[in-house]
């Protein structure tokens, strides 16, 4: 398809986040500024097999078998890609480009301004564009963390666009492993963002790990227990949670808490990392110019009602789920992705001082056209 500079584009984002349950697929029409249209969205969960095999390699440095993994996590973003086209009656040749996160494995940002972090996802574009027959954009997060940046968070420039009609200041709080922010404010210079703290990663290791489930569906687990706020105010003393901003976090970071409430019982110690999650909004609010008068929340644990409830009880805000207000919270981040790639493609700021502490607005990304670096050899995951 050929387009002006400035034309809006059909865009497929992909994402697959830190609870690594899946793939979110999403088409959109943007300029990379603005929204001009959302379309379906399709998600496909992970094999059993892959499943397994990302988790036993999230905060692991890169070795042989991430490459073996890498190809299969590429093919399943593909499989992704062909099945939201059937879903949308759409070709290739209705899209022209796709914006493809990866799995993070491996997140360790700069912990001192001037340091430089690490962070590693696997995801082959050029696999991708290969197998698709699209250009790729991935790789969004190296430009920032090689400039001193966090490398996250990366999608407060896309809540930005969504919030142009709402009243501000407002939140948006995306809940996926980790918990992000965007606190947005009157003016376009006002934004800020970082990783609140845990999200899901801690509940839904505690029910995989005792229960052979993959999460606590609508909090019904949690509802039953009683929290140990002793437990709880131990863990938000933690020193991230008084760290000054620029900040972001790895999935693993906060894994130890889990032998804190191993001796409880086991509805208690959900409902008590569920209180956690909850309360560090409390300390997220002391990083605000103002306190949001509205909070909008996506991920899988706006799914989560107990947590919901939760929140509720410990904001002044009003608190609102996406959906609440027509947006698909489930495929938010996979859309931010298309948004990002546009960006990205026509050299626009990804992003900025107040979302991951870099000097100034910074633009990423890698396009990837043509084949792959890696071959073209079947292979398993055991």
């Amino acid at each position: 398809m050929v387009h002006s500079q400035n034309s809006p584009l059909h865009v497929i984002g992909l994402m697959s986040g830190t609870s690594a349950d899946g793939i979110d697929a999403a088409l959109l029409q943007t300029d990379g500024r603005t929204v001009k249209s959302f379309g379906p969205t399709y998600h496909k969960a992970y094999p059993e097999v892959l499943k397994a095999a990302i988790h036993q390699a999230f905060g692991r440095p890169p070795n042989a078998d991430t490459i073996l993994l890498e190809k299969m996590v590429t093919e399943q973003h593909a499989e992704a890609v062909f099945a939201l086209l059937k879903r949308a009656n759409l070709t290739s040749e209705d899209v022209d480009l796709i914006g493809f996160h990866g799995q993070t494995l491996f997140h360790k940002p700069p912990q001192f301004r001037g340091d430089k972090g690490e962070t590693h996802s696997i995801g082959d574009g050029y696999l991708l564009s290969s197998l698709t027959g699209l250009p790729v954009i991935d790789q969004f997060r190296l430009n920032d963390i090689a400039q001193g940046g966090q490398g996250a968070p990366l999608v407060a420039i896309f809540h930005q666009a969504l919030a142009r009609d709402l009243d501000k200041p407002l939140a948006f709080l995306n809940i996926g492993g980790i918990a992000n922010v965007t606190w947005l404010g009157e003016k376009n210079s006002d934004i800020l963002a970082f990783d609140t703290g845990p999200g899901n990663a801690l509940m839904d290791d505690w029910v995989r790990n005792y229960c052979d489930i993959p999460w606590d569906e609508d909090g019904k687990i949690a509802a039953k227990g009683t929290v140990h706020e002793d437990i709880v105010r131990k863990w938000l003393s933690y020193p991230y949670f008084s760290q000054t901003l620029p900040k972001s976090l790895d999935r693993q970071c906060f894994h130890s808490s889990l032998a804190d409430v191993a001796e409880i019982p086991f509805e208690d110690a959900l409902a008590t990392l569920t209180a956690f999650t909850a309360a560090t909004l409390q300390k997220a609010l002391h990083f605000f110019p103002e306190e949001p008068k509205l909070w909008v929340i996506s991920g899988g644990g706006a799914h989560n009602t107990t947590l919901i409830r939760m929140i509720r009880e410990g904001v002044r805000g009003e608190v609102k789920r996406a959906s609440e207000l027509g947006l698909n919270g489930d495929a938010l981040e996979a859309q931010a992705f298309a948004f990002l790639a546009v960006r990205s493609l026509r050299k626009y700021p990804l992003t900025f001082p107040g979302t991951t502490g870099v000097a100034r607005p910074l633009t990423g990304g890698r396009l990837c056209t043509g084949a792959s670096i890696i071959d073209s050899q079947p292979f398993a995951v055991g």
